[in-house]
């Protein structure tokens, strides 16, 4: 028999992984994770609560935002919108745990409530048990990253977790980190605590992945719309507390000039580190430094040793999370039967649930300047929301759209969407991207009047610079 040690069997990456390989015969399994309650960051503290609470900011917004509703807008209430998220929280949890201990009942395979560590390279430790394993995968996941920008041991801050559980919030704050996490929960602050904001921007834009309209319209939208400032290109330099016991953070711009900036409260939405400490991969062959997991979800220094999710610190995505949980389980069995492990490959499929999720922003496969640094010579085409009158009759007319195209054989490269629904709009642009569609043979006839008439115009006006 062949034994597989799983370390984070209640993520996403390691229930994907055990699922694979609990009804394999000839498999050993034991699945450990010291949870409670378990259920993996998405569930618990990432994907899923973060849209529970972005939700009711977003219904505000809308009421808000439509000049034709009158009277003052319903005010969110902190802890009804926390207490929702809580209990719909620990039922997708239990539905977690559930699939796991269900895999328990296979014959050979083991659950272990406990914190695990590595003893050697084939040797683990978990719950006063010692687990000798043929092969191991870690799927520990990630924890908050708090930068060491100096001073900050000196005020108090507040993470993303905190605010998924906050009740009450104070009037103003400062915000450093404006990537994923930073275009979802600043507009939440805005819209469901009535906070005024700076928020610190490194570049001059946010959305580094986006070509650059997107990270203009994005910020134009976030300054619109809510109280929120967004200096740009600097970077924060000290921070220390204010005498009223708020916060003050010193900043200095590219251009070598320097500000400061004062509120009640600092947030940190500055990312996510892997989980890598308690492991004991001291006591292994395995260095974390560097590029420590091949594309095969391997370890560089032990190739018996998978990593996936967060932990390999490649792309922390949930779906990405589970497919590298797939592609682990695959050549674990590829290389138990001396057959060589296959990399992990994905097309780029990204949504940032930007404006509350009224605004989110999606991309799937290249975009202009990735596809020309990748090569390809290419034709485009963006539409703004507002070009199409269906966005206008639903009140969200903000944002834009991009299609990158093939010049030489008509091939969908890529798209870009900021604009209402784009998040939805990624599945149809997913499925064109991978399976490598022209755009001649994609047929240009939405429904009148629904928002994919946006497609049907990047199609045509791409088609027409085919052909012309």
């Amino acid at each position: 028999m062949t034994h597989v040690v799983i370390i984070g069997a209640y993520g996403s990456a390691g229930a994907a992984v055990a699922g694979e390989l609990a009804p394999v015969d000839g498999i050993d399994l034991t699945l450990v994770d010291d949870g409670d309650p378990g259920g993996g960051l998405c569930i618990l503290k990432g994907c899923m609560p973060s849209k529970e609470v972005l939700s009711a900011g977003a219904h505000r917004f809308q009421a808000r935002h439509d000049e034709r509703l009158v009277g003052d807008p319903p005010e969110v209430d902190l802890e009804a919108t926390v207490e929702r998220k809580d209990d719909h929280v620990l039922g997708w949890a239990q539905h977690r745990r559930e699939g796991i201990h269900e895999l328990a009942e296979y014959e050979g395979v083991d659950f272990v409530h406990a914190t695990a560590e590595f003893v050697d390279n084939h040797t683990v430790r978990a719950g006063g048990r010692t687990f000798e394993a043929d092969y191991v995968v870690v799927a520990t996941g990630s924890t908050v990253y708090v930068p060491d920008t100096p001073g900050i041991e000196t005020v108090d801050y507040m993470t993303s977790a905190d605010v998924l559980d906050a009740t009450e919030l104070p009037d103003s704050g400062i915000v450093m980190g404006f990537g994923y996490i930073g275009m979802e929960l600043v507009p939440y602050l805005a819209e469901a605590g009535g906070m005024e904001l700076t928020v610190i921007e490194h570049d001059a834009r946010p959305i580094d992945e986006a070509d650059p309209a997107f990270g203009d319209a994005a910020r134009d939208i976030y300054e619109a719309n809510w109280d929120v400032e967004i200096p740009t290109n600097c970077y924060e330099c000290e921070l220390e507390p204010t005498d009223d016991g708020g916060v003050r953070l010193y900043v200095e711009f590219e251009d070598g000039s320097e500000q400061q900036y004062e509120a009640d409260q600092l947030f940190c939405f500055t990312g996510r580190k892997p989980t890598l400490d308690g492991l004991g991969l001291a006591e292994t062959s395995i260095s974390t430094e560097g590029e420590w997991v091949s594309d095969t979800m391997q370890t560089v220094d032990a190739d018996h040793v998978y990593a996936v999710g967060d932990v390999n610190g490649k792309e922390p995505i949930l779906h990405v999370a589970k497919e590298q949980g797939f592609r682990a389980a695959q050549n674990i069995l590829r290389q138990e039967s001396g057959q060589q492990p296959l990399p992990y490959e994905n097309v780029h499929h990204h949504v940032i649930f930007s404006g509350l999720g009224v605004y989110p922003f999606a991309r799937v496969g290249h975009s202009e300047q990735s596809a020309r640094e990748a090569g390809h010579e290419v034709v485009t085409a963006t539409r703004q929301a507002s070009d199409d009158g269906v966005f206008k009759s639903k009140d969200v007319s903000e944002g834009l759209a991009k299609l990158v195209v093939d010049a030489t054989d008509g091939t969908v490269l890529g798209w870009q969407g900021l604009h209402y629904h784009a998040d939805s709009f990624a599945k149809t642009l997913q499925v064109v991207v991978e399976l490598g569609l022209d755009v001649r043979a994609i047929p240009d006839r939405a429904y009148h009047p629904t928002l994919p008439e946006n497609l049907d115009g990047l199609v045509r006006d791409c088609v027409a610079k085919l052909e012309g």
